[in-house]
């Protein structure tokens, strides 16, 4: 097996449990009550640049091979580095998870009897849960050896954050205050002690 289809075989498992992962939270989710959302047109359109870059292009890259002007040999350095990288963001996203649970949204949403989780992970980042895509889009860049599917994961969920990072804080703060600010005080957003 080379280096390219090692990679691309593990991008595939690991999206395959990043799935896993989210699936019971995801139907958990469902069944609760949102008392307060910034879902929208804007929501919708970053959630679906993001799922593109992180899903959508890698996918048909693993598929077809498509676009092969664009694909190149890799390393079996790169890919192990892709493959740590892969590992360490399945571990924040499992963390998040479990942090989070019922409270766990997969967009901007405020559920009843919401609170401010603080612990676990969360007690040093407010957004693990944008570490571990990151993350991951880092380990897809490495895995995936096409430039423009590797790649478009960083694009893609860049787009998402650049934009919805503003408005998640906000909400947070219009919901829980002073906690929320304090909370802010204390922690970096995606990197401790960094950002």
């Amino acid at each position: 097996m080379t280096p390219a289809h090692f990679g691309t075989a593990a991008w595939v498992l690991t999206v395959v449990a990043w799935y896993v992962i989210r699936y019971p939270f995801e139907r958990r989710a469902k069944r609760g009550r949102v008392a307060k959302t910034k879902r929208g047109a804007a929501e919708t359109l970053r959630m679906a640049i993001s799922l593109t870059g992180l899903g959508i292009l890698p996918g048909i890259f693993a598929a077809t091979g498509f676009p092969r002007f664009a694909t190149y040999q890799p390393s079996m350095l790169q890919i192990g580095l892709g493959v740590v990288a892969a590992a360490v963001a399945l571990v924040l996203f499992r963390l998040t998870h479990k942090a989070l649970g019922k409270m766990w949204s997969v967009s901007l949403d405020i559920r009843d009897s919401h609170r401010l989780v603080t612990d676990g992970i969360y007690g040093r980042l407010r957004h693990p849960m944008y570490s571990a895509f990151w993350t991951m889009a880092l380990a897809q860049a490495l895995l995936v050896p096409n430039l423009v599917a590797g790649l478009a994961g960083l694009v893609g969920f860049g787009i998402l954050f650049a934009f919805r990072i503003g408005p998640e804080e906000r909400m947070m703060e219009e919901t829980f205050g002073e906690d929320y600010r304090a909370y802010r005080r204390r922690t970096a957003r995606i990197i401790p002690g960094v950002f």
